[in-house]
């Protein structure tokens, strides 16, 4: 039976192992849903030199599943977040743990996670594809989205000049439907019949 840990003694154990590398750390603890089933999450920011480092000792302690690297464009910088699930399938022991890299855009280069978890390159390609992060030692650094003719230096993410141009826009509404095809046929709505007997909704109001 493999040993779990409380979410604090997760934040506690990354403090011990890397002190002052990691930032930002926040334990939460809260319940959702009629059930009241307990979610349990840990947040970490990290130096993109520490990534790899701290993704190993997550899988020292438990082998996690992961869910998504999520990206936001945040001026600068771009944060990278990995969101990882250790203790995966035990009841209410899983934990979530999210470690962000911040990117500065002036360099953007962050290190492939998939020589620890393989699968996270599909995840890797998208960033690349989508916000313009370049992931170093990336073993598959194909488009995953983005067309082989899309544009070189546009990423549909970004909220600054490498964002989509507006020339790039095709605004659906404004073109209309084509005049040289036959307009599909709809049907019309059988209309509703109402029974003599039905009653009025109880507690309406009575004439």
């Amino acid at each position: 039976m493999r040993a779990t840990m409380t979410p604090q003694e997760l934040a506690d154990r990354f403090v011990n192992k890397f002190g002052s590398l990691i930032s930002n750390i926040r334990v939460k603890e809260w319940c959702e849903g009629v059930k009241k089933t307990p979610q349990k999450t840990v947040w970490i920011t990290v130096p993109r030199e520490t990534l790899n480092d701290v993704v190993a000792e997550l899988i020292a302690i438990d082998y996690p599943h992961l869910g998504v690297i999520a990206a936001a464009d945040n001026g600068d910088q771009i944060d990278l977040l990995y969101h990882l699930q250790v203790f995966f399938g035990g009841k209410h022991e899983e934990i979530e743990v999210v470690i962000t890299v911040e990117v500065p855009k002036s360099d953007p280069h962050v290190p492939t996670i998939s020589g620890l978890i393989p699968g996270a390159v599909y995840s890797e390609r998208e960033k690349q594809d989508m916000i313009g992060i370049i992931v170093d030692g990336i073993p598959d650094a194909r488009r995953i989205f983005l067309p082989d003719d899309f544009p070189e230096d546009v990423y549909p993410w970004r909220k600054d000049e490498k964002g989509i141009p507006p020339s790039m826009v095709k605004e659906l509404w404004k073109v209309g439907r084509p005049t040289d095809r036959a307009v599909p046929p709809v049907a019309e709505p059988e209309p509703v019949q109402k029974s003599d007997t039905e009653e009025p909704p109880s507690g309406g109001a009575t004439e």
